[in-house]
């Protein structure tokens, strides 16, 4: 299982989220972060080049991955604005209180072990004013399509590298400490049990 969490999955998690799809939805939200971003997940980076330049100051880039930084590195020369990576989980989050005009997390609340905490986490180091924004899977809102996800969660947890298919995303956010402004869901593919999505601001409670 080491050599596929440190070998394998970090190749295969690039590969997957590099498709059109998840590239569409990143096209929906991104360029709405402004000011210094702390971007949570940022993985490969794949969202680097969806940020308007012309709004953004500065962007720290959390993710706990050393190989998937190894990418973004790359990915982050090609953009206009300066990047600092902190290779940590969410839980923890090396920055000031009042730090970040934006928090922006795409497809990483599913994994991050205590995302309560993260977000905690995150709700201290936004700035008065500032926003969460985000986009997730999670759990659908049909009971027959939920069951499903429960049912093939454990596996699907342990071939994902701790990601989960049936976190109740807005509720998350809430216990947080945040209070959800905007938000859109729906299912993004005929592959129901894992396409339920979520979008949209936050601000604090």
């Amino acid at each position: 299982m080491e050599f596929y969490h440190n070998c394998i999955f970090p190749k295969l998690t690039h590969w997957v989220c590099s498709r059109k799809d998840f590239i569409y939805q990143r096209k929906k939200v991104v360029p709405q972060a402004f000011g210094r971003v702390l971007e949570i997940g940022i993985g490969s980076g794949l969202n680097l080049p969806f940020y308007n330049p012309e709004k953004i100051d500065f962007v720290w880039g959390l993710d706990p991955s050393k190989q998937l930084r190894e990418i973004a590195e790359k990915n982050a020369e090609k953009v206009p604005f300066n990047v600092e990576f902190i290779t940590l989980s969410a839980e923890e989050i090396p920055l000031k209180k009042n730090s970040a005009d934006t928090v922006l997390v795409t497809y990483t609340l599913c994994s991050i072990p205590d995302v309560v905490k993260a977000l905690k986490e995150m709700n201290r180091v936004l700035k008065p004013g500032g926003e969460l924004i985000f986009y997730e899977h999670g759990k659908a809102p049909d009971n027959h399509i939920s069951k499903w996800q429960n049912r093939m969660n454990p596996l699907w947890k342990l071939v994902s590298d701790g990601c989960n298919l049936n976190r109740p995303i807005p509720r998350l956010i809430e216990k947080g400490g945040f209070k959800i402004r905007h938000l859109d869901m729906k299912y993004t593919s005929s592959l129901k049990p894992l396409s339920f999505n979520y979008w949209g601001t936050a601000v604090h409670g």
